[in-house]
């Protein structure tokens, strides 16, 4: 079967893995899907990533993080900007997921970042992923 949108199926692998408190979850490796996943480290909501070189594309081994009593660090998932729905945001309104309190990861010209990091940087982009 084939994927048409290879960011989404990332996204919902993670979301039914930390669902069912799996530790690990395999996700067909893509430079996107590592920079999307270097992004939720450096934020915090992962624990890390490898790449295994497994079948013709490799393969992302994401260690999700889990809080003291098993709680989820990863709450909420959503898939912004999907094939057949671009959303784009300018550099002047980038959204804030909880008031600041989640992740916006964002497509601009200098590669895939945070909210944040767009924000300093002052580019806008494509809304790919709210995080919480």
């Amino acid at each position: 079967m084939a994927v048409t949108d290879p960011i989404a199926d990332m996204l919902t692998r993670i979301r039914n893995a930390n669902t069912a408190n799996h530790a690990t979850v395999d996700v067909p490796a893509s430079r996107v899907k590592q920079a999307i996943a270097q992004i939720l480290k450096d934020e915090g909501f992962i624990d890390g990533f490898e790449r295994v070189s497994q079948g013709p594309q490799g393969l992302l081994r994401i260690v999700l993080r889990y809080g003291p009593e098993k709680e989820k660090v990863i709450t909420g998932l959503r898939r912004i900007s999907r094939p057949g729905l671009r959303v784009y945001t300018p550099r002047t309104s980038i959204p804030r997921v909880l008031g600041g309190l989640g992740l916006v990861i964002i497509s601009t010209p200098q590669g895939i970042m945070s909210g944040k990091r767009a924000r300093k940087l002052g580019v806008g982009g494509e809304v790919v992923a709210y995080v919480w």
